[in-house]
């Protein structure tokens, strides 16, 4: 492998992930040699099967050798029988803060053939992005509880901000809307709730209207997340890009990807974009583990995912190449984005897409 390898940490993790993850992998691979690119794939056991086993969600080790990577394609962690916040904490969340992934992007694109809930609303009508800040929040884990289990319990839940990380992640989501260069105009809209939130989201929209000022050729808006939730269902032509908080933006995404079509076609990125950083790329899908050895889940956000890896690491023509291929596999040959009636196995949908690339 020469220097210039394209070297992916894979983490299929549990259920239907290393299924999915196996077509993204299928069609990285065909890619590859049609755009000249060597590429690397290594496998990581991580996930929920494996702390059942064992009790270790990820080692010390295992996060140093997965720094060396510039992109970890992950297919989805989660397992019925390990109690929820045990994996998001221990295991994604402390990979995202580990790797300072302060970017989650999130593109909202519905696609030919995918139907959404949203009457007379065309794939001309729902494309924009969100990108979300992923390391400050409420997700910090600042807080406690005192005289827990009985009738005098306190909790509480601290909402960090910074003004670095604010900052840096307003001001990549001005230069992705600026390289997006929507034909219909560059608009970039801060989604907070600054009537109510006076101290974390004023710092918010204080630097936003700070940096704004450096880019003129980018229209600025501002929606309070109530008002965002309504607006995007009801116009969602609206929106290019749209910059967030971490809470706000894990809310919103998941009303976006209903808008697309659904968590089978939704993907995203939790992107550390600094030089030799490290970032990872996911279906949202979740593992779903019902379907899992069926072979009839739908591999289309994971091969999602892949194309935003190969944007993010610079290979735009092959990024693209993907996408053609998805769209022409999700207009004219699959039946639904649902498992089970897709009209094609989840084998067969990544090689329709390797085979229209």
């Amino acid at each position: 492998m020469s220097n210039n390898t394209l070297k992916i940490a894979v983490v299929g993790g549990d259920g239907t992930g290393p299924e999915v993850t196996a077509e993204a992998v299928k069609v990285l691979k065909a890619v590859g040699k049609i755009e000249n690119i060597e590429m690397q794939f290594d496998d990581f056991n991580i996930g929920g099967n494996r702390y059942l086993k064992t009790g270790i969600t990820i080692t010390d080790d295992e996060l140093a050798a997965l720094r060396r990577y510039s992109s970890i394609l992950l297919g989805a962690v989660g397992h019925p029988d390990v109690p929820p916040g045990i994996l998001e904490k221990s295991l994604l969340l402390r990979m995202r803060f580990e790797f300072d992934q302060y970017i989650n992007l999130r593109p909202v694109k519905l696609l030919p053939g995918v139907e959404t809930p949203l009457k007379g609303k065309g794939p001309d009508d729902i494309d924009f992005v969100v990108v979300r800040e992923n390391t400050e929040d409420l997700y910090t884990g600042a807080g406690g509880c005192m005289k827990k289990n009985t009738p005098d319990e306190v909790a509480t839940q601290t909402a960090i901000y910074t003004r670095k990380g604010t900052e840096r992640c307003i001001r990549w989501a001005f230069e992705y809307c600026r390289k997006r260069n929507n034909p219909k105009g560059k608009r970039l809209t801060l989604v907070a709730k600054t009537n109510v939130l006076t101290f974390g989201h004023g710092l918010w929209k204080r630097t936003f209207d700070e940096v704004a000022a450096e880019y003129p050729d980018i229209k600025t808006d501002y929606n309070n997340v109530d008002a965002c939730c309504m607006w995007m269902v009801k116009n969602p032509e609206y929106y290019d890009v749209i910059v967030t908080t971490n809470m706000f933006g894990d809310i919103i995404t998941d009303l976006a990807g209903i808008l697309q079509g659904g968590m089978g076609v939704a993907a995203g990125g939790n992107i550390n974009p600094d030089k030799g950083g490290c970032s990872m790329y996911e279906p949202m899908g979740g593992s779903a583990p019902k379907y899992t050895g069926k072979n009839v889940i739908n591999p289309i956000a994971a091969i999602n995912a892949a194309a935003m890896l190969l944007e993010q690491e610079g290979y735009t023509s092959a990024s693209q190449r993907v996408m053609k291929a998805i769209t022409v596999v999700t207009g004219s040959k699959m039946k639904s984005q649902s498992a089970g009636k897709m009209g094609f196995s989840t084998t067969e949908v990544g090689d329709l897409v390797g085979e229209n690339l």
